[in-house]
């Protein structure tokens, strides 16, 4: 960079523990900025893990079934066999629309969806809210100390939520306010080594694809 005049304006990294005190060492005051692939990637596992809390609580709480299939004539065990049937259903849509809590956009069925699967699941309803909030704030439509007053207000709701536990317990991290300062600059770009090594494999999976497709099987 002294060969070529060049100037370092910034730096991005990973956010790992090990990464400020190289950086000041070698680079000096410089403005380092942390990914945020990694922030957005750690989030939804703690919404995932939350809806399989909530699985096993369901498939905890079914009533149970004598063995057999009930006699036409037993009422009693013919009103268990539904209820037991619905709330297997109630769990098998809570797997199948898992990822529809987590998802960045929804479309309009997608939407419907989602509410047709947290019904009577009320606790799923403000995940899915926090969720939209959260990614606000990458969407670069905002100075950085808006995005900062933004989070600060979603921490307040997320700590008024006690039931939620540690699902989001990301959103209290030190290093995210840190993730957030690409909102005012244009050169440090959301990127990493992970990301590149994601999309390294993603492209790798799509040349093995088209070749197998043009093998005359």
């Amino acid at each position: 960079m002294a060969t070529r005049a060049l100037a370092l304006k910034g730096i991005t990294t990973d956010g790992s523990a090990l990464s400020p005190e190289p950086i000041r060492r070698v680079f000096g005051d410089v403005p380092h900025q942390l990914c945020p692939f990694h922030v957005i990637q750690e989030l939804p596992q703690g919404v995932w893990k939350a809806g399989a809390q909530e699985r096993d609580r369901l498939a905890k709480s079914k009533p149970k079934l004598k063995r057999g299939r009930p006699s036409s004539t037993d009422k009693a065990a013919r009103r268990v066999a539904r209820a037991n049937k619905t709330m297997q259903q109630k769990i098998s849509d809570v797997f199948q629309d898992r990822f529809l809590c987590v998802k960045r956009r929804l479309t309009r069925s997608e939407r419907r969806r989602c509410l047709h699967s947290t019904r009577g699941l009320p606790q799923w309803r403000p995940l899915r809210e926090i969720m939209d909030h959260l990614s606000a704030l990458f969407d670069r439509r905002c100075h950085t100390q808006t995005a900062l007053g933004k989070l600060k207000k979603l921490r307040q709701w997320v700590k008024r939520c006690t039931w939620i536990g540690d699902t989001f317990k990301k959103v209290f991290s030190p290093t995210l306010e840190q993730a957030l300062t690409f909102l005012d600059d244009t050169l440090l770009p959301a990127t990493s080594n992970a990301v590149e090594r994601g999309n390294r494999r993603h492209r790798k999976m799509q040349k093995s694809v088209y070749r197998l497709r043009r093998k005359v099987c």
